[in-house]
């Protein structure tokens, strides 16, 4: 379902594209690549000049590597366009620095430490996040999930908290909850 109709009319300013494919490598590793582009409408001033309506401000791009552990096995950065030439793109052989981390558990918080602030790029570490549900996604239908392992997916979201309904559908192995009162609650809502 779409986004109900603006209230006000409204002009266009901004443009962020960000394009995520996940690939299975002929050696059982998967690569996991994603494009952030920012555009303008108008031109923009830049410290480094103008930049023209169109023209991209960023154009990043970071893939990682992982194995069938989610364990980042290599990673790389690039930077097309960037307000500060030169600058900018100084950072990006840092993203090596993501090359052992699991994709579980504290991830975010190991990026940060790494990558966040003043040790990284802005868009470029934003783009690990993105990059990571992505690997979950790339690897999902793989055979890389192990049935006596409780699924990752659980307590990732609010509908997969183990007490919700939906992990007693799913997943009842995991399921925390009351189940009676969960049906009870479900009827009241119907």
């Amino acid at each position: 379902m779409p986004l109900p109709s603006p209230t006000a009319p409204r002009e266009v300013l901004h443009h962020r594209d960000i394009i995520i494919r996940g690939y299975k490598r002929a050696d059982g590793h998967f690569d996991i690549e994603g494009h952030l582009k920012d555009t303008k409408t108008f031109d923009m001033q830049l410290a480094s000049g103008i930049r023209p309506a169109g023209e991209a401000l960023h154009s990043m791009w970071l893939r990682i590597t992982v194995d069938r552990t989610l364990t980042i096995v290599d990673a790389v950065a690039a930077s097309d366009a960037h307000p500060y030439p030169g600058d900018c793109d100084a950072i990006t052989p840092d993203y090596r620095k993501l090359i052992g981390i699991a994709i579980r558990p504290g991830f975010t918080n190991r990026v940060k430490e790494l990558l966040g602030g003043d040790r990284g790029c802005t868009h470029l570490t934003e783009l690990v996040g993105a990059l990571a549900t992505a690997a979950f996604q790339t690897l999902a239908g793989q055979g890389t999930q192990d049935p006596a392992r409780r699924p990752f997916q659980l307590d990732g979201c609010h509908a997969l908290r183990t007490d919700q309904p939906a992990v007693a559908r799913f997943y009842p192995r995991w399921y925390t909850g009351n189940l009676a009162v969960d049906r009870a609650a479900d009827s009241e809502n119907h």
